[in-house]
């Protein structure tokens, strides 16, 4: 699937261009069986990275299809690459901003959406942009089936317990919370990143959470 890259542009007031009015109305659905080829359900991952975690988790899971959302064009490559090396014929990817989701993925679509180690962004004023807001859970909550989840993790605290707040503040139901997921060893059905590898070996703990639509 080629990776979209539409720029709509929108007449306002005064013959001014006016681009957040166009993308907010912007709309072009995937359909997700065209797509795959297929009507297995669809998981999201948001914020893939170099792709190891969705391929792994395409070859345990092939009864699953998967999208991968990467924004960074350069970085998006690399698991293209992989993908097509190694034969995965379940996952896609998008090249397109969190904030873009509802633009492309139909509601009431997906069933899982995964949140690995997303940037915490703890600086003053950028709650908004942390990817388990409310302003975004909201936007998740109606891209989910009834009953599909969210699976979190994360090695920052403040961010967690944020998260945290914020499922409760949307009416997520909590469920396996962890702040040492690694406590016993990393359990078997744990797909352990590139970044959590990292911060396992230096004995720092990686916290978990998996938050449902009601």
């Amino acid at each position: 699937m080629e990776a979209r890259s539409d720029l709509l542009l929108a007449r306002g007031t005064n013959g001014i261009l006016n681009m957040k009015e166009a993308a907010e109305n912007f709309r072009a659905l995937l359909d997700f069986k065209a797509a795959f080829g297929n009507d297995k359900p669809v998981a999201l991952e948001i914020g893939c990275g170099k792709g190891g975690f969705v391929c792994e988790l395409a070859k345990r899971r092939p009864a699953y299809n998967y999208l991968a959302l990467e924004k960074m064009s350069n970085v998006i490559l690399t698991p293209l690459e992989d993908v097509f090396a190694q034969g995965l014929e379940n996952i896609r990817f998008l090249n397109i901003r969190a904030e873009c989701l509802p633009c492309y993925i139909p509601e009431n679509s997906l069933d899982e959406i995964y949140l690995n180690f997303s940037t915490p962004l703890p600086k003053l004023g950028y709650a908004t942009q942390r990817l388990t807001h409310r302003n975004f859970l909201e936007v998740y909550k109606k891209l989910l089936k009834t009953g599909g989840r969210i699976l979190q993790k994360t090695d920052d605290r403040d961010f967690f317990e944020f998260s945290l707040e914020e499922y409760r503040a949307c009416g997520f139901a909590l469920a396996d919370v962890s702040y040492d997921l690694h406590e016993n060893g990393n359990p078997a059905w744990n797909i352990v990143t590139e970044y959590e590898q990292k911060w396992v070996e230096r004995g720092l703990p990686i916290h978990r959470v998996v938050a449902s639509k009601p």
